[in-house]
């Protein structure tokens, strides 16, 4: 058995958990010790987005080191080599029209092109750039290994390609989904069809729980939902309570069970879809066909952005300006407006940075505050 055979195989013993189509590429394109490093991070229940993630970026740098060099990444890798990265993927499209040397090297450029794995023009986005440079700094670490990702030259050769290049940054949703867009989103799921008894209660369920992420709406199981008692509030009617445990998060440990509460209408959107597709175990959330049948399978994360959308669409709004990621940035944003405090609206969303929750519901303070209203 070859050694790219014996990587296929090996990948195959992790693909439940790693779902890998371009599994014979990446038997290429990976080492010996890549494979072994991602059976090891598998095994330590590392979440399985961050693991794909990881994996593409490790193909990628692989990829890219083969073509610039001619030769497989280096453990740890020399300063100069992370500079040349910087350089092929940090440039400026101006400067390339009369310098043809600017930037990545054409060669390099079709090689990676030929492997699709290089599609758009142009330079990177810089988030890219340090995405996959953490990832590689990650990984060298878990070699037990010291690099140069901290030296002085790389970090100011990334602020000075960045501010040659300026692009404006776009959030993963254009606009946030507050209550009152939620609102015209499941106006939207009246007709009592099945698919509009599930939409409505990704939407609500979604928001509710925190603004879950796609991927954990997607994945949702019947076992990880449990009835709660009731809430009582000012002597109005009980509301029903579930809560959802998440298990391994993007943002928690690999020993943590994240657990986030809805009660109320979101929890009657959700008991009646399951009673409407008559599901009692495995996937929560699955996939209706052209004739009404519900698929064991659930649904796919992409599915839920383009519920979402199509929400948006029907409802009158330009589908374009909304995503799944909205549901997210758009709870925070909501609390922020109705005045709830941003650690009890963390312990909802489970955002582990106050740095990145705050930008949401920041912007919904001072937009509203009072040094926005000085006159």
């Amino acid at each position: 058995m070859s050694a790219v055979d014996r990587r296929v195989q090996d990948l195959d013993t992790i693909a439940a958990v790693l779902p890998m189509e371009r599994r014979d590429e990446l038997a290429e394109l990976l080492t010996d010790q890549d494979v072994e490093t991602l059976r090891y991070l598998v095994n330590q229940g590392m979440g399985e987005n961050t693991l794909r993630a990881l994996t593409s970026d490790l193909a990628y740098l692989q990829a890219w080191s083969l073509a610039a060099t001619g030769r497989s990444l280096p453990w740890p890798a020399p300063e100069a080599l992370l500079l040349k990265f910087v350089a092929h993927h940090l440039w400026d499209a101006q400067k390339r029209l009369t310098d043809p040397g600017h930037g990545m090297p054409a060669d390099v450029e079709q090689k990676l092109r030929i492997q699709g794995l290089l599609r758009s023009p142009g330079p990177h986005a810089p988030d890219t750039v340090r995405r996959r440079l953490a990832t590689w700094s990650t990984l060298t670490k878990w070699r037990g290994l010291d690099g140069f990702f901290g030296s002085p030259a790389l970090k100011s050769a990334i602020r000075l390609a960045v501010r040659a290049t300026p692009r404006p940054r776009k959030r993963k949703s254009a606009k946030a989904v507050t209550g009152d867009i939620l609102s015209r989103l499941i106006a939207t799921c009246t007709t009592g069809t099945l698919r509009d008894v599930r939409d409505r209660a990704i939407l609500m369920v979604a928001f509710a729980s925190g603004g879950r992420r796609r991927s954990e709406i997607a994945g949702l199981r019947i076992e990880q939902l449990q009835q709660e008692e009731p809430i009582q509030i000012d002597g109005a009617p009980p509301l029903l309570s579930l809560s959802i445990h998440l298990g391994r998060t993007k943002t928690s440990g690999a020993d943590n069970d994240e657990v986030v509460y809805f009660s109320g209408r979101p929890v009657d959107a959700m008991n009646a879809w399951l009673a409407a597709a008559k599901i009692d175990k495995g996937s929560v959330f699955r996939a209706i066909d052209r004739w009404g049948n519900v698929s064991r399978r659930p649904l796919d994360p992409k599915a839920i952005n383009d519920i979402v959308k199509h929400r948006a669409e029907l409802a009158g709004l330009d589908p374009t300006e909304f995503s799944a990621h909205g549901l997210r940035s758009g709870y925070l944003t909501e609390a922020a407006n109705r005045g709830i405090p941003l650690p009890e609206a963390m312990e909802q969303s489970r955002h582990r940075s106050v740095q990145q929750a705050s930008e949401y519901y920041n912007s919904a303070i001072r937009r509203s505050g009072r040094a926005a209203r000085l006159l």
